[in-house]
């Protein structure tokens, strides 16, 4: 779907984000980008949406026209750590907005809306507003929002990093049931190798600053996944893999 080539960014502050980061992400794939702050791994998700230019590489689209993202940002969807809603808008407006913007009315798409927000289970929350909105709440319209224009590929930074516990086991389900439903692939922001072992099929391990790809773990766990996985024995092994990657990707040092 996406080819990272060499990816190098460096900020006008100079400093450096990403150093020959390379990735392929496929049609399906369910990948989680994990590794310690600081480490580019969002500064990596904004140059695939095209909010941002890499200083040198290619980000290149198979089947696409050009090897631009903006080309195909209609199948784009990004969900940022924040739901940044509109606070004075309806949930069913911050929905619309991405539609809106495109031009198209709100009677017209009403249906697009409304099947959105069933698709994160807030479909009687419409005429509600942000205030009245638990964390879980205004998280699930930011990925409503997201889903709207049906993207291909969902770019998610660390979106329950500011969740409980519990909200946030919640969500990793619904957001798997989706996933497997529709058929996106997702591209998914975390700092938890709890996190990452249960939604993941593939986890890619990026080294401290400056971010580059150190470890890519297949995750052969089969799907569905339950709440039963979270204490299985598989499930712990890949845990264990997973944070020794990381534990090393943290030591490296910065590669001249």
């Amino acid at each position: 779907m996406v080819s990272l080539r060499a990816i190098n960014k460096t900020f006008s502050s100079g400093t450096v984000a990403l150093k020959d980061m390379s990735l392929d992400v496929h049609p399906g794939e369910f990948i989680s980008l994990l590794g310690p702050s600081g480490c580019g791994k969002s500064t990596a998700l904004r140059l695939i949406a095209g909010l941002g230019e890499p200083t040198s590489g290619t980000i290149d689209w198979p089947g696409t026209a050009q090897d631009r993202p903006g080309q195909i940002d209609h199948e784009i969807g990004f969900v940022f750590q924040e739901p940044t809603l509109m606070p004075w808008a309806t949930v069913f407006n911050n929905v619309w907005l991405p539609l809106r913007l495109k031009g198209q009315a709100k009677a017209r798409v009403r249906d697009e809306v409304m099947n959105a927000l069933e698709m994160v289970g807030l479909e009687n929350f419409a005429d509600a507003y942000p205030r009245e909105l638990s964390g879980g709440m205004k998280m699930r319209v930011s990925i409503a929002r997201a889903l709207v224009t049906r993207p291909k590929l969902l770019l998610m930074d660390e979106p329950f990093a500011a969740l409980d516990e519990i909200t946030r086991f919640k969500l990793n389900n619904d957001l798997l049931h989706l996933w497997e439903s529709f058929g996106w692939t997702v591209i998914f922001v975390t700092h938890s190798v709890f996190e990452s072992v249960y939604l993941s099929n593939r986890i890619v391990v990026m080294a401290a600053r400056p971010g580059r790809v150190v470890a890519d773990i297949a995750i052969d766990a089969p799907y569905p996944r339950e709440d039963d996985f979270r204490t299985s024995t598989v499930y712990n092994e890949h845990c264990r893999e997973v944070s020794t990657a990381l534990q090393d990707a943290m030591a490296r040092k910065a590669e001249a």
